[in-house]
């Protein structure tokens, strides 16, 4: 899959659920996933720094 057709897929998803979830279950998914972005990237941050220190806790 191309990164064009990636995306598309993605939004043919959001619109699907956007048809189908009130605005209020959309706005609490909207910000379920974009944690669920964050805290993988602040996890891998957080590993990175501690691998060049080369102390983790």
């Amino acid at each position: 899959m191309n990164p064009c057709e990636l995306t598309a897929s993605i939004t043919a998803v959001a619109n699907m659920l956007a048809g189908k979830l009130t605005v209020d279950e959309l706005s609490l998914l909207g910000a379920v996933l974009t944690q669920l972005g964050d805290t993988p990237a602040t996890i891998a941050t957080q590993k990175g720094i501690c691998e060049e220190k080369a102390e983790c806790i």
